[in-house]
């Protein structure tokens, strides 16, 4: 280490000693509206699974019923002003329960996305349901067969696509998305952390 690192490293020590800098406060409080701003973006249903005390969580809800720019901007301002009033370990909780529901989230597009180019691979080539097929025996090869063909019927003639969807649903309840999508969420759940009380600390 030459003597210019040395005491670099020494002044941003001494910096660190004194505690985070103006620029740092700017940044976490920047990152705090950010996370309020999330809050007041989440389903409901999803809302309801994140810990946060009674005056956040009720800044929040105010804050999705406006629809005027304005004034949703001032409550806004002040969902991030309930946010920089959080003890950090509070923060902690509402950020890992974020992360699990955007987790959460994730698997489930791309288990849909998974469904979506079954579709397609079934609606493109005949092989495609063999293999479907070879996988999964326990599948309604008549039904999937009628399925796939009134699909691609409706497609040719471009009639509203009945079949289309019901493949779709089909190939759901076979590969098991729509009961492990509610396991998933269930997990989550489990998973959610507790919010910490003051006096817990």
């Amino acid at each position: 280490m030459t003597h210019i690192q040395r005491y670099n490293h020494i002044a941003h020590a001494e910096l660190s000693d004194e505690g985070p800098s103006k620029s740092q406060r700017k940044r976490e409080s920047h990152a705090l509206q950010d996370l309020g701003e999330e809050l007041v973006n989440l389903a409901k249903d999803a809302l309801a699974r994140v810990p946060m005390p009674e005056n956040l969580e009720r800044a929040v809800k105010d804050c999705r019923k406006i629809t005027a720019h304005e004034g949703r901007r001032r409550q806004m301002q002040y969902v991030g002003k309930q946010m920089r009033t959080l003890h950090e370990s509070e923060v902690d909780a509402i950020r890992r329960a974020l992360d699990i529901i955007k987790g959460v989230s994730k698997a489930e597009t791309a288990k849909l996305h998974a469904l979506e180019r079954w579709r397609e691979r079934l609606l493109a080539k005949d092989e495609a349901l063999t293999e479907l097929l070879a996988q999964h025996p326990q599948a309604d090869a008549q039904q999937l067969r009628t399925l796939i063909r009134n699909a691609r019927r409706e497609q040719a003639a471009q009639k509203p696509p009945k079949a289309f969807r019901e493949l779709f649903q089909a190939l759901k309840d076979l590969l098991g998305t729509g009961s492990s999508s509610v396991e998933s969420s269930d997990d989550a759940d489990n998973e959610l952390p507790e919010f910490p009380t003051r006096e817990e600390e």
